[in-house]
């Protein structure tokens, strides 16, 4: 072949492979699932439920447990005015009082609870509750509801620190941010999974809480009870299913006792997702059974420590006002 010829025969073969190079170099690479040494999902990461979901869905949205993207974005917007808005006497959107029951006891400044509703199977949801289909809680027992007026009546008793409630003392993270359930809350919802084949720990940024999902294990006896209580888990497959139970009688999601009983799934949908779905079972609070469904997103973190109580005097100002009404009334 003369050399003119094999220069030719080249550019020609340039151009017969470039066309096929340029898509490929556009097509996105399937994802593959990452797995642990022992074949299962790998769950490690750092990971936040941040949404602005509700638990349950808004009677404006009866009829709607999803919204399209443009819904979706003007929910959103609203939600961010009325927060930016909470105070008409700040002198800013930062500056707006929020939260500890509208005393002002948060800025918006401080509030991390994520600007966006969850998105599951690529849709915006209403509600955090999926089931039942109407997203809301079941109605509670009269057991439940007596047993909640007492605990109510508990939270205006001031003789002793030890007689406040656990997410005052620091005890433990408010809103269930610990669980199970996982819940989001006002901020700190981020959360660091590290995994190994016979546990998975799950730490909570949130008062430093840790859970320890013991696999394939027992149940402690049903005299061992823990705020968090007792988690084992075991693998369906591709999803890890934690089973919940041994809790106290002052752990209280939404009222429940210690006859709690969570079932909790983790699967992990994409690079970025984990799909959270979790049952609530407690006959003695609740008239059915009920679950809730929304995303752990990845994040950068890094999880900080978390102080609680340095520098906090909320609660020798707490009993100290309580000293000070006390005082009043004996002199009336």
């Amino acid at each position: 072949m003369s050399h003119q010829l094999f220069v030719a025969a080249g550019v020609l073969a340039v151009f017969a492979v470039t066309p096929v190079t340029g898509q490929n170099a556009g097509q996105k690479k399937p994802w593959t699932m990452p797995r642990a040494a022992d074949g299962h999902p790998d769950l490690q990461g750092i990971w936040t439920n941040a949404t602005i979901t509700p638990m349950e869905r808004p009677s404006a949205l009866a009829n709607k447990p999803t919204l399209t993207d443009a819904e979706a974005t003007a929910f959103e917007k609203r939600a961010a005015d009325e927060l930016n808005n909470l105070d008409g006497k700040s002198e800013g959107p930062l500056l707006a009082a929020a939260g500890s029951s509208g005393t002002g006891g948060y800025n918006v400044l401080f509030i991390d609870r994520g600007s966006e509703l969850a998105r599951v199977d690529g849709v915006k949801r209403t509600s955090l509750v999926v089931d039942p289909p109407d997203g809301k809680v079941p109605p509670m027992t009269p057991e439940a509801r007596e047993r909640i007026a007492a605990m109510m009546r508990g939270f205006n008793r001031y003789d002793s620190v030890q007689e406040r409630p656990l997410a005052e003392r620091c005890l433990l993270g408010f809103g269930s941010t610990s669980g199970p359930p996982m819940m989001p809350v006002l901020y700190n919802n981020n959360y660091q999974i590290v995994q190994t084949p016979s546990a998975v720990m799950i730490l909570v940024e949130m008062v430093h809480d840790v859970r320890i999902v013991r696999i394939n294990g027992t149940h402690a006896p049903a005299n061992v009870r823990q705020w968090l209580g007792d988690s084992i888990g075991h693998w369906e497959g591709d999803t890890l299913v934690v089973d919940t139970t041994n809790f106290t009688d002052q752990t209280r999601f939404r009222g429940s006792s210690e006859n709690l009983h969570v079932i909790e799934r983790f699967q992990r949908v994409d690079a970025g997702t984990i799909l959270y779905r979790v049952t609530i079972d407690d006959p003695t609070t609740f008239s059915k059974v009920w679950t809730l469904e929304y995303p752990f997103r990845a994040t950068s973190g890094p999880i900080y420590e978390y102080a609680c109580h340095e520098g906090n005097y909320a609660l020798t100002d707490i009993l100290g006002g309580a000293r000070k009404a006390d005082g009043a009334s004996q002199k009336k």
